[in-house]
Formats: structure tokens, C-alpha cells, sequence
């Protein structure tokens, strides 16, 4: 299970004169396995919500938890992906997907299933000798994906996680996470700039107003993407055409600009 709650969060960074009032009032639940996409201005907090859930940072009010349980630090129930990969150029595609593994002490022989299953996930079983350098930018978010994975949490944190790549790329990786969440599903918080990408991936958008970080509204995607039947179309351009995404994409885009 991986429900994740803000209860009235607020995030001052600095004190007196200089204070910055980061987030104000944050209140959102995630339900377990229910992917929810964070969209704003520059500066409107998303990321920092993100930071907090993943233990990075502590809320100045407010508590955040994960099934009930109050987050002080970063834990094995959360996996972050970034959008800089972070994989450790000296090492294999297999060595960065088991470096986690590793951490938890696990034996080579509890390790390698799991990292197979986490290659084959990801479509890399060809590539789990190359090294980092050796590989498209696709593929190395496919890489620090996997190694998130395998890990099995409960939690799934994604930081503008296709924001680096090329939009032919970028395509590729919003339709592979789409696979992913229907083939092994997760709790996801993603944090993105693109309305569009938001709409496509997430069963609901949060959209953060500049001021004070306060979310101002939540919209529901899921329940048009089965009304809709998404699902049943292959292509990321053929659900883009779709009326009822381009309202929705509309409606969210008619909301940011009242911030601007």
C-alpha cells in the first residue's frame, strides 16, 4: 500500500525579513496506486512537495505520510527518478540497477532475479552490459527507472523525469510509462511543466498557483480516460486529438494563465 497524505503542509525557507514562503496550506491525498501529476509555474512549490514526501526536506507545518505513517527522513517505500539520470558512469546497466539492491545488503543470488525481472521490464536485457555513456538519453531514464523498480516501493516520486529528453524521445518514454502503469502499477507523484504530458499520464492534475503554493484545484482524468476508452488507442497523438483531452487540456491551461 503506498496512500500518500498532506495535512495542511506549509515550507518557509529562511526566517524574519527574509522569509520565503515556499508552500501554504497543502492538502492532497494520493491514493494507494493512483497516479497524480503536480503542474505550475516556476516557483510555485511542486517540486519542493515532491522533496518532502521523498524525506528530502521537512515540512515548516503540517504533516505528509505514507499510509499513515508520519515521513522524517527518506525510506525504502519511496523511489525517486530525476530529471538528470544520475547513473554512475563506471558502472554497467545491470551494476546501476543492482546498486540499490546492494545497499540493502541483499546476496548476488537474491539480487540477479531481480534485476532480470527489472531489465525485462524496461525493455533493457540487450543493453545490461553497455555503460551509461554508451546509451541514448531514452535509455538511460530507462535505466534510473528500473533502478527505482526494483526496488519495489510502494511510492514512485518523478521529477520532470522526461524534461532532458528530445520530444521524439520524451513521446516514447510518456507512452512506456503509460505501460508501465497499466503492467506494474505504483503510487506516482510526478511533477511536470507540460499540461500536456500531465493530462496523458495522470488520473488526476493538481494545479499549483504562484502564490504562496497553495494547489487551487485538482481535476479528475481518469474517469474521462474510461468514459473515453484512451486506453484502447496506441498512440500518444491519437488520445491528443481525442475532444475530451483537448478540453481538458484547455481547462488546465485556462487556469496557469490566471497566474501568470
Amino acid at each position: 500500500m503506498g496512500s500518500i497524505s498532506f495535512d495542511n503542509v506549509g515550507k518557509v525557507f529562511g526566517a524574519g525579513a527574509g522569509a520565503l514562503v515556499a508552500l501554504e496550506g497543502i492538502t492532497l491525498t494520493v491514493a494507494d496506486k493512483e497516479f497524480v501529476a503536480i503542474v505550475g509555474p516556476s516557483g510555485c512549490g511542486k517540486t519542493t512537495c515532491l522533496r518532502m514526501v521523498a524525506g528530502f526536506e521537512r515540512p515548516s507545518s503540517g504533516n505528509i505520510s505514507v499510509d499513515g505513517k508520519l515521513i522524517v527522513a527518506p525510506g525504502p517505500d519511496r523511489a525517486v527518478v530525476f530529471q538528470q539520470f544520475a547513473l554512475f558512469p563506471w558502472k554497467t546497466v545491470r551494476g546501476n540497477i543492482e546498486m540499490g539492491l546492494r545497499n540493502k545488503n541483499m546476496s548476488l543470488a537474491q539480487r540477479m532475479p531481480l534485476v532480470d525481472a527489472a531489465l525485462k521490464l524496461m525493455n533493457l536485457e540487450s543493453h545490461a552490459n553497455a555503460f551509461p555513456h554508451q546509451l541514448s538519453g531514452g535509455m538511460q531514464q530507462r535505466v534510473a527507472i528500473a533502478r527505482a523498480y526494483v526496488l519495489d516501493p510502494a511510492v514512485l516520486l518523478m521529477d520532470e523525469p522526461f524534461g532532458a529528453l528530445d520530444a521524439q524521445t520524451r513521446v516514447v518514454m510518456q507512452e512506456e510509462l503509460v505501460r508501465l502503469a497499466r503492467l506494474n502499477p505504483r503510487t506516482v507523484l510526478f511533477i511536470t511543466h507540460s499540461v500536456e504530458e500531465a493530462v496523458y499520464l495522470a488520473d488526476r492534475v493538481a494545479i499549483m498557483g504562484r502564490r504562496h503554493g497553495r494547489i487551487k484545484a485538482i481535476v479528475d482524468i481518469k474517469s474521462v480516460r474510461l468514459a473515453e476508452q484512451w486506453d484502447q488507442l496506441e498512440r500518444i497523438e491519437d488520445v491528443m486529438e481525442q475532444e475530451s483531452f483537448v478540453h481538458l487540456r484547455s481547462s488546465i491551461w485556462k487556469s496557469l494563465r490566471e497566474e501568470k
